[in-house]
Protein backbone atom coordinates (compact mmCIF):
# COMPACT_ATOMS: atom_id res chain seq x y z
CA UNK A 1 0.00 0.00 0.00
CA UNK A 2 2.29 2.80 1.21
CA UNK A 3 1.78 6.38 2.34
CA UNK A 4 0.53 9.34 0.36
CA UNK A 5 2.76 12.19 1.49
CA UNK A 6 1.82 15.80 0.82
CA UNK A 7 4.73 18.20 1.24
CA UNK A 8 4.29 21.91 1.95
CA UNK A 9 7.00 24.44 2.66
CA UNK A 10 6.82 26.42 5.87
CA UNK A 11 5.26 29.84 5.41
CA UNK A 12 7.18 33.02 4.64
CA UNK A 13 9.46 34.24 7.40
CA UNK A 14 10.92 37.60 8.26
CA UNK A 15 14.25 36.11 7.16
CA UNK A 16 12.79 35.14 3.76
CA UNK A 17 11.61 38.71 3.31
CA UNK A 18 15.03 40.18 4.13
CA UNK A 19 17.23 37.71 2.20
CA UNK A 20 18.56 35.75 5.17
CA UNK A 21 19.35 32.00 4.89
CA UNK A 22 17.96 30.82 8.23
CA UNK A 23 19.30 27.26 8.15
CA UNK A 24 19.11 25.74 11.64
CA UNK A 25 18.07 29.00 13.28
CA UNK A 26 14.43 28.99 14.41
CA UNK A 27 13.05 31.73 12.17
CA UNK A 28 9.74 33.52 12.68
CA UNK A 29 6.77 33.86 10.37
CA UNK A 30 6.07 37.32 9.02
CA UNK A 31 2.51 38.71 9.02
CA UNK A 32 2.19 37.53 5.40
CA UNK A 33 3.52 34.12 6.46
CA UNK A 34 0.93 33.79 9.21
CA UNK A 35 -1.84 34.64 6.72
CA UNK A 36 -0.47 32.02 4.28
CA UNK A 37 -0.33 29.44 7.08
CA UNK A 38 -4.02 30.05 7.78
CA UNK A 39 -4.71 29.58 4.04
CA UNK A 40 -2.80 26.28 4.16
CA UNK A 41 -5.16 25.08 6.87
CA UNK A 42 -8.20 26.03 4.81
CA UNK A 43 -6.74 24.38 1.70
CA UNK A 44 -5.89 21.11 3.47
CA UNK A 45 -8.54 20.76 6.18
CA UNK A 46 -10.69 18.34 4.18
CA UNK A 47 -7.76 16.43 2.65
CA UNK A 48 -8.18 13.28 4.74
CA UNK A 49 -4.91 13.84 6.60
CA UNK A 50 -4.10 11.41 9.38
CA UNK A 51 -1.25 13.46 10.84
CA UNK A 52 0.92 16.52 10.16
CA UNK A 53 4.67 16.05 10.54
CA UNK A 54 6.84 19.11 10.77
CA UNK A 55 10.43 20.07 11.21
CA UNK A 56 11.10 20.99 14.83
CA UNK A 57 12.40 24.41 13.77
CA UNK A 58 10.06 27.17 14.96
CA UNK A 59 9.03 28.47 11.51
CA UNK A 60 7.73 25.05 10.44
CA UNK A 61 6.03 24.32 13.77
CA UNK A 62 4.39 27.76 13.73
CA UNK A 63 3.12 27.15 10.18
CA UNK A 64 1.52 23.85 11.21
CA UNK A 65 0.09 25.24 14.46
CA UNK A 66 -1.60 28.15 12.69
CA UNK A 67 -2.88 25.93 9.88
CA UNK A 68 -4.20 23.07 12.00
CA UNK A 69 -4.71 24.36 15.54
CA UNK A 70 -8.46 23.74 15.44
CA UNK A 71 -8.53 20.77 13.09
CA UNK A 72 -8.08 17.86 15.47
CA UNK A 73 -5.17 16.55 13.37
CA UNK A 74 -2.09 15.63 15.41
CA UNK A 75 1.00 17.77 14.76
CA UNK A 76 4.26 15.89 15.28
CA UNK A 77 7.59 17.80 15.18
CA UNK A 78 10.56 15.70 14.08
CA UNK A 79 14.19 16.91 14.09
CA UNK A 80 14.98 14.71 11.08
CA UNK A 81 12.93 17.16 9.00
CA UNK A 82 15.16 20.16 9.65
CA UNK A 83 16.59 22.36 6.92
CA UNK A 84 20.21 21.74 6.00
CA UNK A 85 22.56 23.01 8.70
CA UNK A 86 24.66 25.68 6.98
CA UNK A 87 27.00 25.80 9.97
CA UNK A 88 28.77 29.15 10.08
CA UNK A 89 26.49 30.33 7.26
CA UNK A 90 23.24 29.91 9.29
CA UNK A 91 21.71 33.40 9.25
CA UNK A 92 23.92 34.55 6.38
CA UNK A 93 22.84 36.18 3.14
CA UNK A 94 20.74 33.93 0.88
CA UNK A 95 22.79 34.96 -2.17
CA UNK A 96 26.00 33.79 -0.48
CA UNK A 97 24.50 30.45 0.60
CA UNK A 98 22.80 29.85 -2.76
CA UNK A 99 26.07 30.41 -4.62
CA UNK A 100 27.72 27.60 -2.62
CA UNK A 101 24.97 24.95 -2.51
CA UNK A 102 26.41 22.69 -5.20
CA UNK A 103 29.70 22.54 -3.28
CA UNK A 104 27.90 21.03 -0.29
CA UNK A 105 26.00 18.13 -1.81
CA UNK A 106 28.39 15.64 -0.19
CA UNK A 107 30.79 17.98 1.61
CA UNK A 108 29.38 19.49 4.81
CA UNK A 109 29.03 23.23 5.22
CA UNK A 110 31.76 24.44 7.63
CA UNK A 111 30.44 23.51 11.07
CA UNK A 112 27.27 22.07 9.52
CA UNK A 113 26.11 19.22 7.30
CA UNK A 114 25.82 18.29 3.63
CA UNK A 115 22.67 17.91 1.55
CA UNK A 116 23.41 14.18 1.45
CA UNK A 117 23.15 14.22 5.26
CA UNK A 118 19.65 15.70 4.91
CA UNK A 119 18.78 12.96 2.39
CA UNK A 120 19.84 10.30 4.91
CA UNK A 121 17.78 11.90 7.70
CA UNK A 122 14.80 12.06 5.35
CA UNK A 123 15.33 8.41 4.35
CA UNK A 124 15.24 7.41 8.03
CA UNK A 125 12.07 9.44 8.54
CA UNK A 126 10.38 7.80 5.50
CA UNK A 127 11.34 4.31 6.72
CA UNK A 128 9.59 4.98 10.02
CA UNK A 129 6.67 6.65 8.24
CA UNK A 130 5.76 3.61 6.12
CA UNK A 131 5.93 1.31 9.14
CA UNK A 132 3.66 3.43 11.36
CA UNK A 133 1.40 5.18 8.84
CA UNK A 134 0.95 2.68 5.98
CA UNK A 135 -2.30 3.25 4.08
CA UNK A 136 -2.72 6.87 5.20
CA UNK A 137 -2.35 10.37 3.79
CA UNK A 138 0.04 12.59 5.77
CA UNK A 139 1.25 16.16 5.47
CA UNK A 140 4.85 17.21 5.93
CA UNK A 141 5.69 20.88 6.63
CA UNK A 142 9.40 21.43 6.19
CA UNK A 143 12.13 23.17 4.19
CA UNK A 144 13.72 23.28 0.73
CA UNK A 145 16.36 20.66 1.50
CA UNK A 146 13.62 18.25 2.57
CA UNK A 147 11.72 18.66 -0.69
CA UNK A 148 14.95 18.06 -2.60
CA UNK A 149 15.46 14.92 -0.52
CA UNK A 150 11.95 13.71 -1.36
CA UNK A 151 12.46 14.44 -5.07
CA UNK A 152 15.76 12.59 -4.91
CA UNK A 153 14.60 9.56 -2.91
CA UNK A 154 11.12 9.10 -4.38
CA UNK A 155 11.45 10.48 -7.91
CA UNK A 156 15.11 9.72 -8.62
CA UNK A 157 16.12 13.31 -9.40
CA UNK A 158 19.86 13.84 -8.84
CA UNK A 159 20.69 16.28 -6.04
CA UNK A 160 22.96 18.11 -8.47
CA UNK A 161 19.87 19.13 -10.47
CA UNK A 162 17.88 20.13 -7.42
CA UNK A 163 20.12 22.33 -5.26
CA UNK A 164 20.68 25.02 -7.88
CA UNK A 165 17.21 25.00 -9.45
CA UNK A 166 15.11 28.10 -8.78
CA UNK A 167 12.46 27.66 -6.10
CA UNK A 168 8.96 27.84 -7.54
CA UNK A 169 6.39 27.86 -4.76
CA UNK A 170 3.18 25.98 -5.34
CA UNK A 171 0.40 24.71 -3.08
CA UNK A 172 2.01 21.41 -2.21
CA UNK A 173 3.77 18.47 -3.80
CA UNK A 174 2.41 14.94 -3.53
CA UNK A 175 4.61 11.86 -3.25
CA UNK A 176 3.88 8.17 -2.84
CA UNK A 177 6.09 6.37 -0.33
CA UNK A 178 5.82 2.66 -1.17
CA UNK A 179 5.33 0.23 1.70
CA UNK A 180 8.59 -1.47 0.74
CA UNK A 181 10.61 1.80 0.99
CA UNK A 182 14.00 1.25 2.58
Amino acid sequence: MGVELVYETHSITTDNETGVATGWLPGELSPQGRALAAELGLRRRDDGLAVVFTSDLRRAVETAEIAFRDGGIPIVPDPRLRECDYGVFNGGPVAEVAAQRSQHIRTPWPGGQSYQDVVEQTREFLRDLVVRWDGTRVLLVAHSANRWSLDHLLSGVPLEELVDAPFDWRPGWTFHVPAWFR
